[in-house]
């Protein structure tokens, strides 16, 4: 078949028609491929779709439309072309947008929570002002408390002027030789049992019958002091002799204390007195009491009626303490003599009884009796106890220490049981604690009460009262000054370290009381144990401030006994209180007894 030139040209034109179309088409595909390998940023991506559809219509526009126009066949080949192209392009923007975001929540803003914490010690430390700037005590009331200690301050200086009165040796009071091994136990074992229930700390014991061992020729001589036994034991006879007696069974009165404090200060100074101590501590048990029955319980009346004032009672509070102190009084004079299993019972029926009035009458009458359910139980409470303890075992006594504190606990429990009871039966009003309700001067009138209700409930010796009431005084202002200045607790070792030196010089007076005399009423009034009571009752009926109580009140035991130390140290009495004279209770053959 010849072919023309007209029909060579024709097919010269389709074919390159043919192969224009193709190059588009694979134009189009490596444009769309290059663009899901290599994505483009946000903006440039968003704007891909858009310029997809539009590429085909250029690479069509050079070619001669009018042309193809007689050859219908080739034409329709390019429309297929723009269907593929959307279809990856616009699905594949859509994850690469995901990846592009998720690095966008920079990993630079979780560290920001560093600079919070330093301004936070700084806001969490409030200023604290001093305690004189928050005391609630009055002018008035710090005024008097300087004059009672410029007051007490002269008088010590007045009687350390005059020459103390020593004990002077009477040669025809000893036998010529020395004591045997045998008696000198005996009279140790004896003075030690007296002053265990006179209520001397073990330490002050020990040291008396070293001291007495050494005078009376036994080097090697050893005692074993506990609040409850006594061992003493020497091996200068050749064999080993030992004594073990039980004590502190009973608790003596003032007076005895005198007694057995003056014996204790011939026994450790003088030689050959075993035998004479031995029968001086015999008759102190058959000395008549210097009051009657009868004169105690009126006097039990006034000083409860005195530690109400001192509680912040109202003017009904001390009318019903002043009663209640006279049937508690009664009540402890008739069963002084019974069996421990037995105090255990009295103690809670005696705590029961007091409570339950005392909350009845602030139903019906005044709830400012309510700080009067402590004052009739005075005498129960476990103050000397708890503190004596606490110098033991700052004393290094470890063992006599930790039992007189047990002791100590039990007996408060056994008198917030009885209150308790008393709070479930008839419950407890709401009361509003005032400082001085019946006024400032009220509290120094209780102290001269309740120093003369203490001696004489006590049987304290006539000539002892003034001088207790020196000491308390002494102890009661300091404590308003430490009270003032340092604020609760401290207030105590304040008072304590106050009265300490002043004991000390009182008992160096021939009328003087011996230290620990006219140290028990101080205790007593200090009162740690009421706070400790008033703590473990608020424990028992499941009020966690009644921790905070009890913690005060050790605190405040420590204090005494750091105050008690501190003065002890300051007078340069700190081996004991056995300074009173001795010459009264020698005489003819050393067994009379004068003064």
């Amino acid at each position: 078949m010849a072919w023309t030139r007209k029909d060579l040209t024709r097919r010269w034109r389709r074919t390159l028609l043919c192969a224009a179309a193709g190059a588009g088409v694979l134009l189009l595909l490596g444009a769309g491929a290059a663009a899901a390998a290599a994505p483009p940023p946000a903006h440039a991506a968003a704007a891909v779709p858009l310029a997809v559809p539009d590429a085909p219509e250029p690479s069509a526009s050079p070619e001669p439309e009018p042309a193809p126009a007689p050859t219908d066949e080739p034409t329709p080949t390019p429309t297929p072309t723009p269907t593929p192209t959307p279809t990856p392009t616009t699905a594949t923007p859509a994850p690469d947008v995901d990846p592009t975001e998720s690095p966008t929540p920079t990993p630079t803003q979780t560290p920001t929570p560093t600079p919070t914490p330093t301004p936070q010690p700084t806001a969490t430390v409030p200023a604290i002002p001093p305690a004189a700037a928050t005391s609630t005590t009055t002018l008035p009331t710090i005024l008097v408390a300087v004059g009672v200690l410029l007051a007490a301050g002269v008088t010590l200086w007045l009687l350390l002027r005059r020459e103390p009165a020593r004990p002077t040796a009477d040669s025809r009071s000893h036998a010529t030789g020395t004591d045997p091994a045998p008696v000198v136990l005996d009279a140790m074992a004896a003075l030690g049992t007296a002053m265990i229930d006179s209520g001397y700390p073990v330490g002050l014991v020990r040291s008396a019958l070293d001291d007495m061992a050494k005078v009376s020729g036994l080097a090697s001589a050893e005692a074993v002091v506990f609040p409850t036994s006594i061992l003493v034991s020497s091996g200068d006879a050749g064999s080993v002799q030992t004594r073990a007696v039980t004590a502190g069974d009973r608790s003596a009165l003032l007076y005895q204390v005198d007694a057995v404090d003056r014996i204790a200060g011939v026994a450790r100074t003088r030689a050959n007195s075993a035998a004479w101590v031995t029968r001086q501590l015999a008759r102190v048990d058959v000395l008549p009491p210097p009051f009657t029955r009868l004169q105690r319980i009126g006097a039990y009346a006034l000083l409860s009626a005195a530690l109400s004032v001192l509680l912040g009672s109202s003017w009904p509070g001390v009318i019903v303490a002043a009663a209640l102190g006279v049937g508690v009084g009664a009540l402890l004079l008739a069963t002084a003599r019974l069996e421990a299993a037995y105090q255990a019972l009295i103690v809670v029926a005696v705590s029961l009884g007091v409570a339950t009035t005392v909350l009845a009458v602030a139903h019906l009458f005044d709830a400012g009796v309510l700080p009067a359910i402590v004052a009739p139980l005075i005498m129960l409470l476990p103050g000397g106890l708890l503190t004596t303890g606490v110098i033991e075992l700052a004393t290094g006594q470890i063992m006599s220490g930790a039992a007189r504190l047990a002791a100590g606990a039990m007996r408060l429990l056994l008198l917030a049981t009885g209150i308790v009871a008393a709070g479930a039966l008839l419950g407890v009003p709401a009361f509003t604690t005032t400082q001085w309700p019946i006024g400032p001067v009220a509290p120094w009138i209780a102290v001269a009460v309740f120093g003369v209700g203490i001696g004489v409930y006590q049987c304290a010796k006539p000539s002892s009262i003034a001088w207790i009431l020196l000491v308390l005084y002494v102890a009661y202002g300091a404590q308003v000054i430490g009270d003032f200045l340092f604020d609760g607790v401290l207030s105590a070792l304040v008072g304590a370290a106050a009265m300490t030196p002043v004991a000390v010089v009182v008992a160096r007076q021939r009328t003087g009381p011996p230290a620990l005399v006219s140290f028990l009423p101080a205790f007593w009034l200090l009162v740690p144990g009421a706070l400790g009571l008033i703590g473990v009752a608020n424990v028992l009926e499941g009020d966690s401030s009644g921790t905070n109580t009890i913690i005060t009140t050790i605190a405040t035991m420590v204090s005494i006994a750091l105050g008690v130390l501190l003065g002890l140290v300051a007078s340069g009495s700190a081996r004991g209180f056995s300074n009173a004279p001795a010459a009264d209770w020698m005489g003819d053959e050393g067994d009379d007894e004068r003064g």
